[in-house]
């Protein structure tokens, strides 16, 4: 290997450590408080339920209804954070969803609560796929599955931080005359307001702009970059109409409905599966963040897989496929030490094709198709969100089992399976990795 071989290899692995540690450590935690907020509805059910009559019927539905109110300014969303930058935007995201999250301790009855939900999902519109074109803006294409997984293990992150967490801040019950369920929306909705205020001054909007790499640093990322920016990509239409209805970005929608579908199941709905035991809510919490502290893991080793590879297609299709059998086992499973361990894989499943599944969507998209179609794909993805969320708890209303509640879920993953397989079957590799 010549001299300037490895020189280039060492100013790319230098130059992409400074970027990792400046941006990652606080996407991350922005990440960890946005699905904190989202998911903590789980446990407060487990009080808020019979405090203000909320039942399974209406938890699912209100579980749903945020995806309404995030499918809507998904677009809008993603378009304004390219039009005014990431820092000013995400900041604006953070805080906002931040206030309305902590709006849920005063919440009087079911209408108050889907209202909420409602609003929530449209604050919180744009911050994920925001943050993935903002990566884009970073990280050449070889480097993406990896560092969307670093980024997205803040979900399981969240169940295995925030289980316990939550659990805990049930006991404040009768604490200044509120409820647990009450101190649990006040308290987790502090970290995203004061990281929405941070972020104005810590993100940096590109490459151009940051005076923390060196001039050689920036020189070569954007060249970089730029050079990849010009390779022709499978969408080529740039108006946003077009790239919204096109085939490529329909078929990832699809694609993403069965691992979203999962991913926000069981952030929802799993405390309540595991609380069915017989246990305390402490006991719940913990047991609870076994399966997201596993899947953690492998979300970023499955990631690493990718980029090493260079293979996005079988990384996206092996955990979709696997979780399938996994949810049909759940309908099967009568113990709590068999349920865990499918638990653990449908979270593996779901969590680890994320990465790959991003990286190959922004290769797919191209720079000229980026801010519409990552948010399309999100918004359709998550829409489904809705859908399963409303099916389970109406499932489980009229038949008492969450294993069948869940069966859409396998239903989806398997036709996203699928779908992968077909439309990717001609896909070349990335130029593996740097290490």
């Amino acid at each position: 290997m010549s001299n300037a071989v490895v020189g280039d290899n060492r100013l790319e692995a230098g130059t992409m450590r400074k970027v990792t540690w400046r941006l990652m450590p606080f996407l991350l935690a922005a990440y960890l408080a946005a699905y904190i907020d989202r998911a903590n509805v789980g446990f407060a059910q487990l009080q808020m339920g019979k405090a203000v009559g909320i039942d399974f019927a209406t938890f699912g539905l209100g579980a749903g209804i945020f995806f309404v109110g995030y499918f809507i300014l998904e677009v809008p969303s993603n378009l304004c954070l390219e039009r005014f930058g990431a820092s000013k935007w995400i900041a604006r995201i953070m805080i906002t969803w931040g206030l309305v999250s902590g709006g849920f301790a005063f919440i009087g009855g079911p209408t108050s609560f889907l209202v909420l939900r409602f609003i929530l999902g449209a604050a919180e519109a744009g911050f994920f796929p925001g943050v993935i074109l903002f990566l884009t803006y970073w990280y050449p294409a070889n480097h993406r599955a990896k560092i969307v997984g670093i980024f997205m293990v803040a979900i399981p992150l969240a169940g295995l931080i925030g289980s316990p967490i939550a659990g805990s801040i049930l006991y404040m019950d009768g604490l200044l005359g509120l409820g647990g369920w009450q101190w649990l929306f006040i308290l987790e909705a502090l970290p995203a307001i004061l990281l929405g205020i941070i972020s104005i001054f810590w993100l940096t909007d590109g490459p151009a702009k940051a005076h923390w790499l060196t001039a050689e640093e920036r020189d070569w990322l954007i060249g970089r970059l730029t050079a990849e920016r010009a390779v022709k990509s499978k969408v080529q239409h740039a108006s946003v109409l077009s790239t919204m209805f096109n085939r490529y970005v329909l078929f990832m929608a699809l694609i993403y409905s069965g691992a979203v579908g999962a991913s926000t199941s069981l952030g929802l709905w799993m405390p309540q599966i595991v609380k069915a035991y017989g246990l305390t809510n402490f006991q719940t919490g913990l047991i609870n963040s076994i399966p997201f502290a596993i899947a953690a893991v492998w979300m970023v080793l499955w990631g690493q897989s990718s980029d090493r590879s260079g293979e996005r297609v079988w990384h996206n299709a092996l955990p979709l496929g696997w979780m399938v059998f996994a949810v049909m086992g759940i309908a099967v499973s009568h113990s709590l030490w068999t349920t865990i361990p499918l638990l653990t894989l449908i979270a593996a499943g779901t969590y680890a094709s994320k990465g790959p599944f991003w990286a190959l969507s922004s290769e797919w998209l191209g720079a000229a198709g980026a801010a519409t179609g990552l948010a399309q794909i999100n918004a359709l993805g998550n829409l489904s969100g809705f859908f399963f969320n409303w099916a389970i708890g109406w499932i489980r209303q009229e038949t008492g089992s969450f294993g069948l509640a869940l069966m859409p879920i396998a239903a989806v993953a398997a036709i996203g399976t699928i779908c992968v397989l077909v439309i990717g079957r001609n896909q070349p590799r990335t130029v593996p990795a740097t290490r």
